[in-house]
């Protein structure tokens, strides 16, 4: 885990120092273990004469693999002969399977320099394999690779988006001029010139589609500045100026087949990962949230460390508090075992994480997600989490009613509108209230509307218009069903766009690196193989992976309800605890609660007036406009 940037400049113009600072200070926090910078230039022959390419990298290093080693920008001047030339890259992440792609490539004559370090292994597989290095790789990455020979900068990500890389491309009527690419979104779109957006980014556009899920649709994120930023598309490859080359990506709902698989093979698969997962030169735990995915994580972990710790965090109120079931689990499998006891402070904590983020987020569990990054940060330096799981082995409980949906919407949108407003947002008559707006929802968006915060029309109201093209999920491609194109929009946006966003953010504020097992490749091409079927043995959720579990697991971990990683965030804005009405009413009740952003002051009051009287419960609505407002107050 690291910070990364680098600049690419073709007009012939030295890359000033200045914008390098710019990116460094906004990484800085990621990487507390070390720093570097690297230039270089070459000469590249155009229709117009010849053209000097000017390349700055920049890394702050998380030192978790050959301390000794490994830091970057790595260097190397020539390759196995005269006609490979200067290499230099930074990475952020780890491979997994660094050792065995080394013995490869020594065996192609390749010769390392370092003694363990993964990220040589990018160099002379780049030398090796070209753009066909991610082909190799296991992992989870943000890699930016300079070959001066070629002249070219390759960005790499890996495959399910663990590791953020944010690029922008400026230029003008004679080519490119400006790459830059940092780990943070902020800097990236901080640096000039501020050239000319897509029609399609437009400011209010954007924002309109933020409100209906809560994270930047296809990575694409605004700058403070208003500069439109992409994040690169999971196994996306920019190459020699930015033109884009497939890589691997988990399947579209139009290439699913249906090819069973054994049990065993699985769990075999999941062992594999998790032993992937294990290496690190400092010390490494394991969250326990005391559920199935984590548990069994946990599990084979132990098999494969004897001293594995285990962490779950001690959540202020007991509806969400899962320490008891972690503690339970952590004593079958024998695990050292820590419950971490966090002074919480929400509001002043959401603040920091906006800024880190540097884009409005409206998914609240990345306070709890930072809350236990931050306690398990004082005993270890790596941690595994089971997120993925849940896309991989159909867990959601809005898959169950995905056909349901796509078959009978129009009988459902008949469901009274607001019959069940009072209900408790875990309750039964609460989630028939759900549906019911689901359903009315659904010819507009499709079945993103099992996932949207704000609906069409109060998106309408609130910005004085209607969305033209919202995100939606097409309908299934014959063969396909619903829920298996729900699962593969999961897959394609919510689980890089935000799971796996908060989780970078959440965790590397505290300088914690997070490995994610059920993302490992081979895992998860068994798994979207294989059956819906198969994978929810039984009808219900999650029945393959239960199955397995259930060989080492209790019975009680096996079969607990899923609870989730949620805050009482409506209680909270009612009562202000932790500061969290303050700070909601002094964005959302101020003359301007967006910013720049023009809204209709109206909605929004009405939506704190409704959820503060307990008439209705806005608190994710508000959550999602407060740190709008939080991040558009900034521009």
């Amino acid at each position: 885990m690291c910070g990364i940037g680098a600049i690419l400049r073709t007009d012939g113009k030295p890359i000033p120092e200045v914008w390098l600072n710019a990116i460094d200070a906004r990484i800085a926090y990621r990487g507390p273990d070390g720093h570097g910078r690297f230039r270089d230039q070459t000469k590249i022959d155009t229709p117009d004469g010849s053209r000097t390419l000017e390349v700055a990298l920049i890394h702050r290093r998380l030192s978790i693999i050959d301390h000794e080693d490994g830091a970057q920008p790595m260097m190397s001047k020539r390759g196995r002969d005269r006609g490979e030339g200067l290499v230099a890259v930074v990475f952020n992440g780890c491979i997994y399977n660094h050792r065995e792609l080394r013995a490869r490539l020594e065996s192609a004559g390749r010769r390392f320099v370092t003694d363990h370090s993964d990220t040589e292994v990018l160099i002379h597989g780049h030398r090796e394999w070209g753009d066909r290095l991610q082909d190799h790789l296991e992992g989870m990455y943000a890699y930016v690779i300079w070959d001066r020979k070629a002249a070219s900068l390759t960005l790499g990500r890996d495959f399910f988006g663990e590791k953020p890389l944010y690029y922008r491309i400026s230029s003008d009527e004679d080519g490119l001029r400006l790459i830059v690419v940092s780990s943070d979104a902020d800097a990236t779109g901080s640096i000039p010139p501020n050239t000319t957006a897509a029609p399609d980014t437009d400011l209010r556009g954007w924002v309109a589609r933020y409100l209906q899920l809560g994270y930047g649709w296809k990575g694409r994120t605004i700058a403070r500045d208003g500069t439109t930023v992409d994040n690169v598309e999971p196994s996306g490859r920019n190459q020699g100026y930015g033109s884009t080359a497939p890589g691997w990506h988990p399947p579209k709902p139009s290439s699913w087949r249906a090819d069973p698989v054994e049990p065993n093979h699985i769990e075999h698969l999941i062992e594999q990962a998790v032993a992937r997962r294990l290496e690190a030169d400092v010390p490494l735990g394991c969250f326990l949230s005391g559920g199935v995915d984590s548990s069994l994580i946990a599990y084979f972990a132990k098999k494969h460390k004897p001293d594995l710790s285990t962490f779950c965090v001690k959540m202020p109120d007991p509806r969400y508090d899962e320490s008891a079931y972690a503690q339970r689990v952590a004593a079958h499998l024998g695990t050292d075992h820590t419950t971490l006891h966090v002074s919480i402070n929400p509001a002043q904590d959401l603040v920091k994480l906006i800024d880190i983020l540097g884009q409005p987020f409206g998914d609240s569990s990345i306070l709890p997600t930072y809350w236990v990054a931050k306690a398990a940060r004082e005993h270890v330096k790596v941690a595994l989490s089971g997120d993925g799981g849940d896309e991989l082995f159909v867990g959601y409980e809005r898959y169950l009613i995905a056909n349901l949906l796509a078959t009978h919407h129009r009988l459902l949108a008949r469901i009274p509108r607001g019959l069940f407003r009072r209900a408790h947002p875990k309750s039964r008559l609460h989630k028939l209230g759900r549906l019911g707006a689901m359903a009315r929802e659904f010819p507009s968006i499709g079945l993103l509307a099992t996932e949207s915060i704000l609906t069409q029309p109060q998106i309408g109201a609130l910005l004085g218009e209607s969305l033209d093209e919202p995100p939606r999920c097409d309908a299934p491609p014959d063969g396909v069903d619903a829920l298996a194109a729900l699962r593969a929009i999961d897959l394609h946006a919510y689980l890089p766009d935000d799971l796996l966003r908060k989780v970078d953010a959440a965790s590397m504020a505290v300088a914690l690196e997070v490995r994610c097992p059920y993302l490992d490749r081979d895992l998860a091409a068994a798994l979207l193989a294989a059956p819906i079927e198969q994978l929810m043995r039984r009808g219900r959720r999650k029945g393959l992976l239960r199955l397995i579990a259930r060989k080492y697991l209790p019975s009680e971990t096996v079969d607990r309800p899923k609870m989730g990683f949620a805050i009482p965030l409506g209680h909270w804005f009612r009562t202000d605890f932790g500061g969290m009405r303050t700070l909601l009413l002094d964005h959302l009740r101020s003359l301007e609660p967006l910013g720049p952003i023009q809204v209709d002051r109206r909605v929004v009051r009405r939506f704190i007036d409704e959820h503060l009287s307990g008439e209705r419960d806005h608190s994710h609505r508000l959550f999602a406009l407060l740190t709008l407002a939080m991040w558009a107050k900034s521009m």
